[in-house]
C-alpha cells in the first residue's frame, strides 16, 4: 500500500474517531490533542499495519492506548507546584501527624463501651475483633453460626449507639 493510499484511509476514518476521542476525555481540547497524537503515531507507524485488516479498529486501539498511558502518567504525577522562592515540588498526597492524646481517649471510650455490653454479645464480638473468622468463633463459643452473627450484628449495633460521636 502506497503512502498515499494509506494517508487517504487516515483521513476517511478521522470522523469516526472525534466522537470516539471525546467519549475518552470528555473534554474537547484534550479530544482533539488526543486525535492528533493517534493520527501521528498511525503515521509514524504505518508500517505496522496490516493490509486489509479493520483499519478503524486499528485507529481505536492506538487512541484508546493513548489515553490509558496519559492517563497513567497524570496519575503517578500527584504533584503540586510551589511557586515560594525556593521552587520546588511537593508531594501532593502527605501524610499527616496524628494527635495520639485524643486517640487515646477516643480507645478508652470504645473499650469502656466493648466492657459495658452484655454478656452474650461481648464473648462473640471481641473474638472477632481479635480476628476470628465467624466459624471459628462458632466452634470456640459452641453456637450456631447464625446466632454468632446475630450477637456480633446486635455488639456492633449497641456500640454504634454509644459511640454516636465518631
Amino acid at each position: 500500500m502506497s503512502a498515499v493510499e494509506f494517508n487517504q484511509m487516515l483521513l476517511n476514518n478521522t470522523d469516526f474517531l472525534k466522537p470516539f476521542a471525546f467519549t475518552l476525555t470528555r473534554d474537547n481540547e484534550t479530544a482533539k490533542d488526543l486525535l492528533q497524537e493517534t493520527m501521528f503515531r498511525a503515521l509514524a507507524n504505518r508500517e505496522k499495519y496490516n493490509v486489509g485488516t479493520n483499519i478503524k479498529a486499528w485507529l481505536y486501539t492506538i487512541m484508546r492506548n493513548i489515553f490509558i498511558n496519559n492517563y497513567r502518567r497524570r496519575a503517578k504525577q500527584n504533584t503540586i507546584f510551589d511557586s515560594t522562592p525556593n521552587e520546588f515540588f511537593l508531594n501532593y498526597q502527605q501524610a499527616t501527624v496524628s494527635n495520639t492524646a485524643e486517640t487515646s481517649m477516643k480507645m478508652k471510650e470504645i473499650q469502656t463501651a466493648i466492657h459495658q455490653l452484655p454478656e452474650i454479645f461481648k464473648s462473640p464480638f471481641m473474638l472477632y475483633f481479635e480476628g476470628f473468622k465467624y466459624q471459628e468463633i462458632a466452634y470456640i463459643l459452641q453456637e450456631p453460626l447464625g446466632t454468632i452473627k446475630s450477637r456480633i450484628h446486635f455488639a456492633r449495633k449497641l456500640l454504634k449507639e454509644q459511640i454516636s460521636r465518631y
